[in-house]
């Protein structure tokens, strides 16, 4: 590997800290200190309607406890203030809201994202009607023919209420989108069943999708390692990354932890969060151990490790 290994941990502050966040958190940290590379944490709180107070602070002393050590990012100092150490910040994506303008101008004028109109009670009533027909929920492009006057006339619109609007990727709907996953392998989508995402909302703020694209560029990480609920929304990464002319990190989805029914681990079937663990006596060494096995198998019958 010639390049810098550079991976990241970009949790949402919206409460405690899950313990299937926590190993995605490690093997991003085994994997960058294995190939002697960088390990950074990066703060994505755009979704303002669930941030928890207190909780950025929180999953840093998680991380701290675990001896997850970072070399850039978001910091918890003497004071209890959080100071940002690194060469590519800003780390809080709420801190960021310029640099994704600048970027989805660039989108929308060279023809890969147009600005969608729509109002919520149209979107609702096109998906109620799409899920009655039995058809995957999708925006239906209406959007997407509007002309030059048409758009500059919504956007200089002076009743403010009816000029809301988003930003959307245009999909191209022929042909293929096709990556390599480290884990699942090579995977191939058709075009026409991946949706015209929102990119940017109409409170300014972007979309997970944009937000996470960007960052990882202009912070260099190479290799992106998260849990497969994302494998479906890669595709519109790779469609961001080559509107935007970049170079394809590599992605690497990790199955989900699940309760003893196959279910999705939850909050309803015990404990999840790793504090919950912590405050009843669990060292964080045992826990690290325990998360690690679930994933990677040692070839041994070695069942602890340092």
């Amino acid at each position: 590997m010639s390049k810098k290994i550079r991976t990241r941990f970009a949790p949402s502050p919206t409460g405690m800290l899950h313990v299937g966040s926590l190993r995605t958190a490690l093997y991003n940290y085994l994997f960058a200190k294995h190939n002697k590379g960088d390990f950074i944490l990066r703060i994505e709180d755009t979704d303002k309607a669930r941030f928890v107070k207190g909780s950025l602070e929180s999953l840093i002393k998680v991380l701290n406890l675990t001896g997850l050590k970072y070399s850039e990012g978001v910091f918890i100092d003497n004071d209890g203030k959080t100071p940002q150490k690194g060469d590519f910040g800003p780390y809080i994506q709420s801190e960021r809201l310029e640099i994704y303008r600048k970027y989805v101008d660039e989108l929308i004028k060279n023809d890969y994202a147009y600005f969608c109109f729509c109002s919520q009670e149209r979107l609702e009533k096109m998906r109620k009607d799409q899920q009655a027909k039995k058809m995957a929920p999708m925006y239906d492009g209406k959007c997407k023919g509007l002309g030059k006057t048409e758009i500059e006339k919504l956007l200089n619109k002076k009743d403010q209420r009816t000029s809301k609007y988003v930003v959307r990727l245009k999909i191209p709907k022929d042909g293929f989108t096709e990556f390599k996953d480290l884990i699942y392998g090579k995977i191939r989508i058709e075009n026409k069943i991946i949706d015209d995402q929102v990119l940017m909302k109409s409170d300014g703020y972007p979309t997970y999708h944009l937000a996470n694209v960007i960052d990882d560029h202009l912070m260099e990480i190479s290799h992106i390692i998260r849990g497969e609920e994302w494998l479906p929304s890669t595709p519109k990464h790779i469609l961001l990354y080559k509107a935007f002319g970049w170079d394809i990190p590599e992605f690497a989805h990790l199955p989900l932890l699940l309760n003893p029914d196959k279910s999705k681990l939850s909050k309803r079937q015990g404990d999840v969060a790793v504090e919950d663990y912590l405050k009843k006596g669990y060292l964080p060494e045992a826990l690290l151990n325990f998360i690690l096995l679930l994933g990677w198998n040692p070839k041994t019958e070695e069942e602890i490790f340092s």
